[in-house]
């Protein structure tokens, strides 16, 4: 919902604040900025203080940031807002895949993780009729309060509820024995007497160990497909409203377009953790993106065409499902001792693609590119992460 406020907002804010084009841009292109740090710098801080605490700063981060924005005025106000939720929002995401992974049965770790971001789509769902509603009667620093309200809800949530990562306890701290057998007794588990020993990873700087030679090649095929995969998907979430106006269709179904992109990410994204669970998750990403690009590459067939909603949402289907798919792959990866590193580089190296592909659509169109034949461009992307993806062999 955070992260999309802005999306639905922008048109009456650009005129509230008479912002141009291109300001509207750099207030859009802040938050991708602050996701993309959030992921790269805050989310490994995990590794060394805990998954519990920064799930909890970010959470305080991403309310504040956004009940505040309520109260800009200026671009620049705007601006550095929505970087510092930005900023949460991405350790967020790093953050929840590694606290999952480590709670969840490995047989059944990827439908769990995908369980867990599953929450994004319906966000995104939830985000658009919310704002809307909100909108009819009031303004648009309403919508900014509620949603960072909203999000303040969970702070004491996480605060009283939420464990820390036991793996983490175990590697991190000498004196957890107590701390850990609080949580086991919490989820009606015996106690132990004893730590069990720590693994054996080296204490040195997380990131050097995503290129130590056991990683080394791992992480350069992992960091490829999320960038190829966060192309594609950022192209089509970025211009498939726009496309689908171009269509000849109306902005309301263009709006729609949007939603049902996300009904069929949410399935999809459900259905290839389930499929995951019983064939394989390399396999059953390569699938996916295979199939996104297949339907891709024929989308001139479905141009103007009365089931044209139905194809976007098959699309958001397959696309969300497989790039989900690589979040359980990086957690499957990494060990918990640099898991939060791992997890956060690869989505910050994916962000590049995810500002790399819709300025590439747009200097596409803008040269006379037909709508067809951007969707067969950017289906390229995704047969690049899908090989690559099918590549990782991993070794836990």
């Amino acid at each position: 919902m955070d992260v999309l406020i802005i999306s639905y907002t922008a048109p009456i804010i650009s005129l509230s604040m008479n912002f141009s084009s291109q300001e509207l841009g750099i207030v859009f292109s802040s938050g991708v900025l602050g996701m993309a740090i959030g992921a790269l710098i805050l989310a490994p801080l995990a590794d060394k203080i805990g998954r519990r605490k920064i799930i909890l700063i970010s959470i305080i981060i991403i309310s504040l940031s956004v009940i505040i924005t309520a109260l800009s005025s200026s671009l620049y106000e705007v601006v550095i807002l929505r970087f510092l939720s930005g900023l949460g929002i991405g350790s967020m995401l790093a953050t929840t895949v590694s606290m999952v992974s480590e709670y969840t049965p490995s047989k059944s770790k990827e439908f769990w993780i995908s369980f867990i971001l599953a929450g994004y789509p319906i966000g995104a769902i939830l985000a658009g009729f919310l704002s809307n509603f909100i909108l009819v009667s009031y303004n648009w620093q309403s919508v900014f309060l509620v949603f960072g309200l909203i999000s303040s809800l969970f702070i004491p949530i996480v605060y009283f509820l939420l464990p820390e990562s036991i793996l983490f306890l175990k590697n991190n701290n000498q004196n957890s024995l107590q701390k850990i057998n609080s949580i086991l007794k919490s989820l009606n588990h015996s106690k132990i007497k004893v730590l069990p020993n720590k693994s054996k990873i080296k204490k040195s700087i997380p990131l050097s160990n995503l290129f130590s030679q056991k990683f080394i090649y791992l992480t350069i095929k992992l960091w490829t497909a999320f960038f190829f995969s966060f192309m594609c998907l950022y192209f089509l979430i970025s211009w498939i409203p726009k496309l689908v106006s171009d269509f000849g269709l109306s902005m309301e179904l263009g709006i729609y377009s949007g939603v049902v992109f996300n009904i069929g990410a949410f399935f999809g994204i459900l259905t290839q953790g389930f499929f995951s669970s019983l064939f394989g998750l390399r396999k059953t990403i390569f699938a996916f993106l295979i199939l996104t690009a297949l339907l891709m590459l024929n989308m001139n067939f479905f141009l103007g065409s009365n089931i044209i909603l139905i194809v976007f949402g098959v699309l958001g289907f397959f696309v969300q499902g497989g790039f989900v798919g690589l979040y359980s792959l990086a957690a499957r990866i990494y060990p918990t001792e640099f898991r939060n590193t791992g997890i956060g580089w690869s989505i910050g190296a994916g962000r590049l693609g995810a500002v790399i592909g819709p300025l590439a659509a747009g200097f596409l169109l803008s040269l006379g590119l037909g709508i067809s034949e951007n969707f067969k461009i950017f289906a390229i992307p995704a047969i690049i992460s899908s090989f690559f993806t099918l590549k990782i062999y991993l070794r836990n």
